[in-house]
């Protein structure tokens, strides 16, 4: 037991979107209520059913990118409304503006305190958290005071897979790759941060609370 690590050196480490908040695909009704849209307007439903949803089969077939996917919904939607959209915060911030606890997993709340409860560091590493969610969201949401440690790509210009990305969000929270666990949806993330060393939980996004369940128990197994 002697070698066992100390609950302060290690450390959750979570993407924002689509792991701490729900996905677009997931809150379609709350979006279309948001927007003023009929309910039913917006059918695309990507991973949850990919069957009838075309663009998101050409994404991952890599003949689009994650972010064309994106922006060609947020055109959408835009067209919807009469607007002319043409970056995703525009999407993000209209849809998700009106209630910002409505679109916070659950599960991922209940890990957050857990791991905070076990004295566990907590980091957050995200690509386009106040980009897309804009600078006044953090205020908005009292869970993210939480977090000994923030790293947004906004700011730092360093986006995931970038081994940089990782590295800072690790030397912020002062503790090494293989003390801590990350926790993404996109596969070339989890693929980063394990060329980095880190120990990962790809997050189904279907089944949210296996993936939460796991990172923890992962930290306390070391």
């Amino acid at each position: 037991m002697s070698d066992a690590v100390k609950p302060e050196d290690k450390a959750l480490i979570l993407d924002f979107g689509g792991v701490i908040s729900r996905t677009l695909f997931e809150t379609h009704a709350l979006s279309e209520a948001a927007l003023g849209l009929a309910a039913g307007t917006l059918t695309w439903q990507g991973p949850f059913a990919p069957e009838t949803d075309a663009l998101w089969q050409a994404m991952q077939a890599d003949q689009i990118s994650e972010r064309d996917y994106w922006l060609q919904r947020t055109r959408e939607v835009g067209r919807l409304l009469g607007e002319d959209w043409t970056a995703m915060q525009t999407f993000v911030q209209r849809a998700r503006g009106a209630d910002v606890q409505a679109v916070i997993r659950p599960e991922a709340v209940a890990a957050i305190h857990q791991a905070k409860a076990l004295g566990y560091k907590l980091g957050i590493l995200s690509n386009e958290l106040d980009l897309f969610y804009g600078a006044d969201f953090r205020e908005r949401l009292p869970l993210l005071q939480q977090f000994d440690v923030i790293v947004d790509a906004t700011y730092t210009q360093i986006l995931k897979p970038d081994p940089r990305a990782y590295q800072a969000c690790l030397q912020a929270l002062g503790v090494r790759a293989e003390h801590a666990v990350f926790v993404d949806d996109q596969p070339r993330n989890i693929d980063g941060a394990l060329r980095c060393g880190l120990r990962v939980v790809q997050l189904d996004v279907q089944q949210p609370e296996k993936g939460f369940e796991w990172a923890v128990h992962t930290l306390a197994s070391f």
